[in-house]
């Protein structure tokens, strides 16, 4: 098999970073553009097929890094959120916003992350073929497109109030919204949802985002809903497969790993910041065509 190169982990890092944040999916971009590129790229990823997968370790490895970025740029969320969690604990109650949002986060985090557990790395090894990444990314862009049409009859917004805001000494708007247009029975099920992105080509921000958008959310507020969502559940996966990387799966890769989760978390932290912008004003549709385009040119060729 192909031994990882510096180059190869620096643009998979890059790859990683913005894939896993655009709703357009990381895993089924790591099998796929490997593969158009042939050679030892395309050696890399039979790789992922294999049941002990130095190449699989490195990839699902970079999430650490894509989920540190998410932390960097929230951080002020996610100190709000923690105490809020921890509040609602010690007094047995979810009255405010971060205490409501902290749980919703569980909620969603608990059936994505029990999937994953217990299906993660066979579907991985199944289904790490640019065939099958091809076929996934191309219903990908159908979900998109079906989120955007289906979103005209989600439920009527309700007001965010400014003396809500500054009473509870939220950092952003967005979070309240959340709160109010989100309940714990859609958090559960955008949480199964979310587990959809075991498949390749299938994204995870594309599905959370897309539940936000049919219970109300604007763009912007489903994008940070997005983000918030899979910073737990991406992280764990990454730290769930750090001890491969310690051991012989580790072995002869480790500067690389360090090379590319450098790229993967300058990668993230740039596309967050760029789709955080890019919804304000647009939506789905240019994703759901390139997905469409992408996924099926490649299954003609790969099939």
């Amino acid at each position: 098999m192909a031994q990882l190169t510096f180059l190869q982990a620096i643009v998979i890092g890059l790859l990683q970073g913005v894939t896993e944040l655009f709703p357009v999916s990381s895993l089924g971009h790591s099998v796929l553009v490997p593969a158009w590129l042939g050679g030892s790229w395309e050696q890399l990823v039979e790789q992922q097929s294999m049941t002990e997968s130095p190449y699989l370790a490195f990839v699902v490895g970079l999430h650490v890094a894509t989920a540190t970025a998410l932390l960097v740029l929230f951080w002020r969320d996610w100190v709000g959120i923690v105490g809020g969690l921890v509040s609602s604990v010690r007094y047995r109650r979810i009255r405010t916003t971060y205490e409501r949002l902290a749980w919703l986060i569980v909620i969603a985090t608990i059936p994505a992350g029990i999937l994953g557990l217990a299906f993660e790395h066979s579907l991985r090894t199944l289904l790490a073929k640019p065939t099958a990444a091809a076929f996934f990314l191309t219903v990908n862009g159908f979900i998109l497109l079906a989120a955007e049409l289906l979103r005209r009859r989600a439920p009527a917004r309700r007001p965010v109030d400014p003396a809500l805001v500054a009473a509870e000494h939220v950092h952003d708007p967005n979070d309240v919204a959340m709160t109010q247009q989100v309940s714990a029975r859609d958090a559960g099920v955008i949480g199964v949802l979310q587990s959809a992105a075991l498949l390749p080509g299938i994204s995870r921000s594309g599905i959370t985002m897309g539940g936000g958008l049919l219970r109300g959310l604007t763009h912007e507020e489903a994008i940070r809903f997005s983000f918030l969502l899979a910073t737990p559940i991406i992280f764990a996966a990454g730290v769930y497969k750090i001890p491969d990387l310690f051991g012989p799966l580790g072995d002869g890769i480790r500067p690389q790993v360090i090379a590319g989760s450098i790229a993967a978390f300058a990668a993230a932290y740039v596309s967050a910041r760029f789709l955080e912008r890019w919804f304000r004003t647009r939506t789905l549709i240019p994703f759901a065509v390139y997905c469409l385009v992408a996924g099926g040119i490649s299954l003609i060729h790969f099939g």
